[in-house]
């Protein structure tokens, strides 16, 4: 609250002047008095402890335990300042001086990294006491530590004693100023006193009274305004105003009136001629505030299939989900008449430009044949009393409104619906792809997602086997239970199958708690063994246990757990070939190519490159915060050239690349890596002898079947013995590796 009259003001200032400097002058000498008390314990302490350390090296280093001890007790007699002392050497309290044992917080309250240094402390104890503690090293830490704690209690004391005085000094200041500045501001305000009995004796029958003070040029000034006011009144002009300021609003009014009215005839045929929600919400709002007294209309929709609440504005649109479209229907649906609630009932759902200091806000139901479609919310003051008097002509408005508001409704999920489609028909969840190869692996997702059959996923790396795991995971009945993915290269054989199937505590050295392992974590729901050509063959045995009899057994447990988990699999490699060469267990292998699905690589559905392309600028587009449009031709040239050694993981690198590089609003040619842009070193055009030629033939086969031996040598027309012999003989090794990557 502030001081009513000009006088109780002026002591107040005064007293604030008075007041400010003084704390602020005590508090920063009892400050540096304080810090200066707290050095010089310190300081003192430290010597102490120095002198006492020494006094002790002798005694701990020859085992007098019953001198050391006496030695503490005495210290501790002949300074009221020490609180406690005791000495820790290896982790052992060799004697201390507390009479109930020494506190074990105490001990590690004061720990050093260096203990060849003396390291302070302050610490406070559960009573309140606060102390000065010293960690000294006795012979530079080889005969253990002296731990000392000096009471900051005296100390404190005398800094409370100095800001008692200095407050009690600072409160007589004050009294004294106070008093002082009471008479002489009574004496400056004596004038103003007068002229106001002056003024409340004053009416509108005595306007010709004359008013004269005596006073400094400041109280004569405002005599002669008070008296040129007085003249002022004798005039009329104060009642005129008031009844042409009546005839002017009665005027608005009429003319405001005689609007509506004008306006709420000519809207069906405006609306009609508007086709997006958009254009039809701003056209209401518009003509609204035409005929409303607010300028803050707020039009909501309600989209009853997405489940979500559209706030319509003359800038746009703006969307709320679920929990908002819950709140607001409910709302507007129990009100069967325009009426106003309190504004916190809307606040919860952040609708823009509504003031927080509003209270009420006015809800209008839209409803076409007795179906709730939406609302409109206008914030109005305390009593919503002006919008009250405009409800009957936006009623009029709104129900000439209503069909069009929702027939844009239904056009607009006519046309989310379209675009869902579509969508579909470009990929399959976080999975984009038109080439056939695609759409025929996505039928066959959509065809083994529903079961519970294990699920091999091979594919060069970067072509995104993980994608595809998840989309079958995310099909299945098990979608709403956890998808636990596992890098089977990332982890060595020790401590793989720990990783997998958990740990009991003292199972292996380090074991020092039970561990729970991924399977038991995916208990219901589908596990992801990413580069399973990686795992070592021990493990394996385990995994295809695991595989049959759904049960596994942690590292150092003797009960087996049961596990319901879906198995799908994948690697970059031909397992079949790692079977024959003795790296894979063949019945692992078979339990896990029960639904065998192979990812196309990028360059053999060239047609999916633009259509991934785009995918990907949308997305780092709108990351980095540009707005990109498109691709220059040589750009698309470039990328439909370029042979995708690692497929679409390389590609989304390579857009994210560019669009970072862009300055334009579209991608040119030198914002692609110099990978792409630079020409490939070419061939040298000499003659190729006979062994280089036969040694690329069986390559380019080979790769071709994804070294599949049996199809290379029927393809060759040899023997698949003869394709062995060739490949021994030209040293013909698969070299691929890596790890499946993310197919957008």
């Amino acid at each position: 609250m502030y001081p009513k009259s000009l006088k109780n003001s002026l002591l107040l200032v005064v007293a604030l002047f008075v007041i400010l400097p003084g704390i602020a002058i005590s508090q920063l000498v009892a400050h540096h008095y304080s810090t200066g008390l707290m050095e010089l314990a310190a300081a003192r302490a430290e010597n102490i402890a120095h002198n006492l350390a020494l006094e002790s090296t002798d005694k701990i280093l020859t085992n007098e335990l019953v001198a050391l001890q006496k030695l503490c007790d005495d210290q501790i007699a002949g300074d009221a300042f020490i609180a406690y002392i005791f000495i820790v050497r290896n982790g052992k309290v060799l004697v201390h001086t507390f009479a109930d044992g020494i506190p074990r917080q105490l001990i590690q309250a004061n720990a050093s990294d260096t203990e060849s240094l003396p390291h302070v402390t302050r610490i406070v104890s559960e009573k309140g006491d606060r102390f000065i503690d010293i960690a000294y090293p006795i012979f530079d830490g080889k005969a253990g530590t002296l731990r000392m704690g000096f009471s900051e209690t005296p100390y404190r004391r005398k800094v409370h004693e100095l800001w008692s005085r200095i407050s009690f000094i600072s409160f007589i200041i004050l009294c004294l100023t106070l008093a002082l500045s009471q008479w002489v501001i009574g004496r400056l305000l004596k004038p103003l006193g007068l002229l106001t009995q002056y003024a409340e004796q004053i009416d509108l029958d005595h306007t010709d009274t004359q008013i004269a003070l005596k006073g400094g040029q400041e109280v004569i000034s405002l005599t002669s305004a008070f008296n040129a006011m007085l003249i002022r009144l004798r005039n009329n002009t104060k009642r005129l105003r008031e009844y042409t300021r009546a005839l002017e609003q009665k005027n608005m009014e009429l003319q405001r009136a005689h609007k509506q009215l004008a306006t709420s005839f000519s809207i069906s045929q405006k609306i009609a001629a508007l086709s997006g929600l958009e254009q039809i919400g701003a056209f209401l709002i518009q003509t609204l505030k035409e005929v409303m007294l607010s300028q803050r209309i707020h039009l909501l929709v309600f989209d009853a299939p997405a489940q979500s609440v559209h706030i319509l504005t003359t800038e746009g649109r703006i969307e709320r989900d679920e929990t908002c479209h819950a709140i607001l229907f409910e709302l507007f649906d129990r009100c069967k008449e325009p009426k106003c609630v309190a504004q916190s009932e809307v606040a919860s759902c952040r609708i823009p430009d509504l003031a927080q200091e509003a209270d009420q806000v006015a809800i209008f139901p839209i409803r076409n044949h007795d179906m709730l479609i939406g609302g409109l919310l206008v914030v109005c003051d305390e009593t919503c009393s002006p919008i009250k008097q405009d409800m009957r002509v936006a009623l009029m408005i709104l129900s000439q409104a209503a069909g069009a508001l929702q027939r844009a409704c239904i056009h607009e999920d006519q046309l989310r619906a379209l675009r869902q489609r579509l969508d579909l028909d470009a990929g399959l969840g976080e999975i984009v792809g038109k080439d056939p190869k695609m759409q025929t692996l996505f039928r066959l997702i959509e065809d083994v997602a529903p079961t519970d059959a294990t699920v091999l996923i091979q594919g060069e790396s970067g072509t995104g086997k993980e994608l595809v795991a998840r989309a079958i995971h995310n099909r299945s009945h098990r979608a709403n239970k956890p998808f636990v993915v596992i890098n089977c290269s990332a982890y060595p054989t020790t401590l793989l199958e720990s990783e997998l199937f958990g740990h009991e505590k003292g199972a292996f050295t380090g074991a020092t708690r039970r561990k729970i392992g991924r399977f038991e974590q995916a208990d219901g729901g589908t596990v992801f063994l990413d580069e399973i050509s990686e795992i070592e063959p021990m493990s394996q045995t385990r995994l295809l246990r695991v595989l049959q009899q759904q049960t596994i057994d942690r590292l150092g447990g003797d009960q087996p757990i049961k596990v319901d988990v879906r198995i799908l699999a994948a690697t970059n490699r031909d397992l079949m070939q790692e079977v024959r060469q003795g790296r894979f267990r063949e019945d692992l292998f078979y339990r896990l190519n029960v639904v065998p699905i192979r990812i196309p690589p990028l360059r053999e559905r060239s047609r999916d490159i633009h259509l991934l392309a785009r995918h990907f600028l949308n997305r780092f587009a709108k990351e980095q915060g540009k707005t990109i449009h498109g691709f220059r031709s040589e750009v698309l040239r470039s990328l439909m050239d370029y042979t995708w050694p690692g497929n679409v993981r390389e590609l989304e690198n390579t857009i994210e690349h560019a669009v970072v590089l862009a300055k334009g609003n579209m991608i040119e040619l030198n914002d692609l890596p110099t990978s792409l842009v630079e020409p490939q070193p070419s061939v040298a055009c000499h003659p190729s002898t006979i062994a280089e030629i036969e040694t690329r033939t069986i390559l380019n086969v080979l790769d071709e079947v994804n070294w599949n031996k049996t199809e290379a040598a029927r393809k060759l027309g040899i023997s698949r013995s003869t394709l062995y012999e060739k490949m021994k003989k030209r040293n013909i090794k698969n070299s691929s590796s890596g790890s499946s990557g993310d197919l957008a």
